[in-house]
């Protein structure tokens, strides 16, 4: 049974892994907030157990069965947060930090009866996939709303972050997921944007349209 310290840096390692499967003792230190020799020790013990291939100055590689741990705690959380959305009519803004508690939870079956009530969902409440009991996760060809150009419609989809205070700012300007978005002006100055969001229009600065990701409406 894992402790509440390991399954944290199991999912500091899903959240910082590259696409080569590696990360570094230096960002797993940061992320965590925690000291180098601390990482360094954690990261000896996963080598134990085969979860990553770690050697001294080196970036750490993350074997399969490492990122299948990893993708474990992770759905874990995505299911509560989908499960206080839908069941409990929390707001997106307000589920964050209940699913930090509830992660922790051992009990398998808690956590499969959870995914059977919501009927299997594949996305949370934010737009992040839930990986599935293998630690499979959907892979999402994304935009942010910032790399997008005028003229087009564009579908909300996720959020590259879920800090409360951005999601209350989107909840107040109705951007909920699956709204479209079409982009009617882009200011050079500072680029930020006059969009439309059904049959309203708002200005959304440049540092908010970098945290929307949208795909485009075909």
């Amino acid at each position: 049974m894992l402790s509440l310290t390991e399954e944290n840096y199991l999912k500091a390692i899903f959240h910082l892994t590259t696409t080569e499967n590696t990360v570094t003792v230096n960002e797993i230190s940061k992320f965590l907030n925690v000291k180098m020799p601390s990482v360094n020790n954690m990261m000896k013990k996963f080598a134990t157990r085969k979860w990553v291939i770690y050697e001294s100055y080196k970036p750490i590689e993350i074997t399969s069965e490492g990122k299948r741990q990893a993708a474990q705690i992770v759905r874990k959380h995505r299911l509560t947060e989908m499960f206080l959305v839908e069941k409990m009519n929390f707001g997106w803004e307000n589920v964050h930090e209940i699913a930090e508690q509830l992660e922790h939870i051992h009990s398998e079956q808690f956590f499969d009866k959870m995914d059977e009530l919501l009927n299997f969902p594949k996305y949370d409440p934010h737009g992040e996939p839930i990986p599935d009991k293998d630690g499979v996760i959907i892979a999402q060809d994304l935009l942010k709303l910032s790399e997008c150009s005028t003229g087009k419609v564009f579908i909300f989809t996720s959020v590259t972050i879920s800090d409360d205070d951005f999601l209350t700012y989107l909840t107040e300007k109705k951007l909920e997921l699956g709204k479209e978005i079409e982009i009617l002006l882009i200011e050079r100055y500072d680029r930020s944007m006059t969009v439309r969001i059904g049959d309203e229009q708002a200005i959304l600065s440049k540092i908010i349209c970098e945290k929307i990701l949208v795909k485009e409406r075909l």
